[in-house]
């Protein structure tokens, strides 16, 4: 995510509900393929929330590289926007991603999203992928 107040606020989400997991932040499409190449090519990455609003290279194309390369694309991707509109989620969805969540309006609402996103995909990320 390019707007660091949405990130401190992810960040302050998942320090209440998961205090175990590492985030790392990518301001940019470039700087997130970059983390994740680095990553042992994703293997340490258990879920990607993407912003599709991101400078140098949105959040479409990246979710397009990720999922078709094949060190990557078993990532789950979720992607993360403020976007609410029918043909972007279908877009989205077509490209390979795994879900779609429309970024909440107050902290109590994403504490519910990060709560959710927790459970259903690092609660099981001992399972191979």
């Amino acid at each position: 995510d390019d707007d660091e107040d949405d990130r401190m606020l992810v960040l302050s989400a998942f320090q209440e509900n998961r205090a175990d997991v590492h985030i790392d932040f990518a301001t940019d499409g470039l700087e997130l393929l970059d983390i994740l190449n680095k990553s042992s090519a994703g293997s340490s990455t258990l879920l990607v929330l993407l912003d599709l609003n991101m400078p140098k290279k949105d959040g479409r194309e990246v979710l397009k590289e990720i999922k078709q390369d094949p060190r990557l694309r078993k990532i789950p991707v979720v992607v993360f926007t403020t976007a609410k509109v029918e043909s972007e989620i279908r877009k989205c969805y077509d490209l390979g991603a795994n879900t779609y969540i429309v970024k909440p309006d107050n902290f109590e609402d994403l504490r519910k999203v990060v709560s959710n996103l927790s459970s259903y995909w690092l609660d099981t990320a001992a399972i191979p992928l």
